[in-house]
């Protein structure tokens, strides 16, 4: 399995989608270092971080792109070309199969998520000498970040996953979601928010740290419903993802 691991992961980072998946995690440390070059050194906003950076772009955007470009490709490749006969064929259990497709995914994905989201936070708190967020501890706010970010990737990389296996065409539809039902209608129906990876993430961020981000004390679901619905997410669609591989028609 460690072989199918390392091809695997090489796979997911060859030509240009790492460089561009860089460029993206890139993003909001670059807004977060351009917000605070442009305050002055009073200048505080914490609305603006945290419906700007942390919720539009970081758990929004970023988070799910990444995890949706690198998981529908985990499988994708081999269904489009029609080699998953090959992978199948060896002899090893498919929810290995599966295991090890997701484990590189998140091996690349994670780590862009999670600096992304803790560089971010980190600089906003002054990190450059101005403030664009007042946080009560940036050490705790930026790991409450990246622990939520982390959740979050695992949950959507896991859908994504399976989603690899269901469509040839499952990028362009996880990005009709992502918009959609991610973006638009949990932004506008709160009880949408206990059926969203966004709502769960963003759950996570408050409960972690609830006095640095009481903000969104109004507008999230509680903690453990946070947790248990990240927690299903990422469970049943592994399981979803293994049972697909083994009633797909190959050899």
């Amino acid at each position: 399995m460690d072989t199918l691991i390392v091809l695997s992961m090489r796979q997911l980072a060859g030509g240009r989608r790492l460089l561009l998946l860089v460029a993206l995690a890139a993003l909001p440390v670059g807004l977060a270092i351009l917000l605070t070059l442009m305050l002055g050194e009073d200048e505080t906003s914490n609305s603006e971080y945290i419906d700007t950076l942390l919720d539009a772009l970081l758990i929004g955007a970023v988070m799910p792109v990444i995890s949706l470009v690198l998981a529908t490709a985990a499988f994708g490749n081999e269904v489009e070309d029609r080699t998953l006969n090959y992978l199948v064929l060896k002899p090893i259990p498919r929810y290995q199969i599966v295991f090890a497709k997701l484990l590189a995914t998140l091996v690349i994905g994670c780590p862009l998520v999670v600096f992304s989201g803790v560089a971010a936070t980190l600089i906003a708190d002054g990190g450059l000498g101005t403030r664009l967020v007042v946080l009560d501890s940036p050490l705790r706010a930026s790991a409450a970040t990246g622990i939520a970010l982390l959740l979050g990737t695992v949950a959507y990389s896991s859908a994504f996953t399976w989603a690899g296996l269901v469509s040839t065409r499952a990028l362009p539809y996880a990005l009709v979601y992502v918009v959609l039902w991610e973006g638009l209608v949990s932004s506008f129906l709160g009880g949408v928010r206990f059926l969203s990876v966004r709502g769960y993430t963003l759950g996570l961020v408050h409960g972690l740290d609830d006095r640095s981000f009481a903000e969104l004390a109004n507008r999230v679901i509680e903690f453990p419903a946070a947790l248990v619905g990240v927690a299903a997410v990422s469970v049943g669609f592994f399981l979803l993802a293994v049972k697909r591989l083994q009633e797909m028609d190959v050899p």
